[in-house]
């Protein structure tokens, strides 16, 4: 019996193997009947809303961002942005964020960070699927007890 089958060479079995890999779903996103692909902000938005219910973060994003989330907010109907304060990098199967908050006073910044990691990644992983390789926060200021009562005597002279 002869074997009319051409030897391949490495290259052809490297292109061969690597066809067959990439034909292999990676992760629950992508399956054999289809891929579910997931944009940044809805990541960002689920990020966003975690790190919102960590007890001892007061708001999110730098003071930019709040200044004018302080203004939207004034305006009837507008939607509060939850993804500010967020940003994220995606891949196919993974997904790095990066948190800006601020913090009450008086809270362990340790904790509350570990807390905010902790929640990212349960929320992220649990409703897409992504594994999160990191969660960087950013803290940016302590909002102090005097802060709330200089803004009321504000808002009390107009």
């Amino acid at each position: 019996m002869s074997n009319n089958a051409i030897p391949q060479t490495g290259q052809q079995r490297e292109r061969n193997e690597q066809a067959e890999e990439d034909k292999t779903p990676r992760g629950p996103l992508q399956t054999s009947h289809g891929v579910t692909t997931i944009d940044e902000n809805v990541v960002a938005k689920i990020a966003g809303m975690a790190a919102r219910e960590v007890p001892g973060v007061y708001d999110m994003g730098n003071a930019v961002r709040r200044a004018f989330s302080a203004v939207t907010d004034r305006i009837p109907n507008a939607q509060t942005n939850v993804a500010g304060g967020i940003s994220v990098q995606k891949g196919e199967t993974q997904a790095a964020i990066e948190v800006t908050v601020v913090v009450e006073y008086g809270v362990s910044i340790v904790e509350v960070s570990d807390a905010i990691r902790r929640n990212i990644i349960e929320q992220i992983e649990g409703t897409t699927g992504l594994e999160v390789v990191e969660v960087n926060i950013n803290v940016t200021d302590v909002h102090l007890p005097d802060d709330d009562s200089d803004n009321s005597e504000a808002a009390d002279l107009k």
